[in-house]
């Protein structure tokens, strides 16, 4: 079983920066990946980066060079660097967790979420 927390959203004025954090905890074998989400208000919710346990990233294109996912391996947890923010980056952001078990393979997990707003 695992718990996952995301932190560091809030309220922002255009061109500032956040940094996310999602923390997991819990009783697994190993993270497979963690991965960041948003969600605008009646929107899908899409996904924004990825990092596997190998350390390969993956950043949604129309995000690369503003946004900037990292890990800490022995916190478990993952970071979300976002710079230069954007009006249209308001979104709850969701922090999305693979893990595996033996005796029941991969399980995936998801944070309450955490809401950033870019508004001037």
């Amino acid at each position: 079983q695992v718990q996952v927390v995301e932190s560091g959203g809030g309220l922002v004025q255009p061109g500032e920066s956040l940094r996310l954090s999602c923390a997991a905890s819990g009783s697994f074998t190993v993270i497979n990946l963690m991965a960041w989400y948003r969600q605008a208000s009646g929107n899908r919710r899409d996904l924004v980066a990825r990092i596997q346990s190998n350390g390969k990233t993956t950043i949604a294109d129309s995000l690369w060079g503003r946004f900037t996912i990292s890990r800490d391996v022995a916190k478990n947890t993952a970071y979300l660097q976002m710079d230069r923010l954007k009006p249209d980056d308001t979104a709850v952001y969701y922090c999305h967790v693979n893990a595996y078990y033996p005796t029941t393979g991969s399980q995936d997990y998801w944070g309450q979420g955490t809401q950033v707003t870019v508004s001037s």
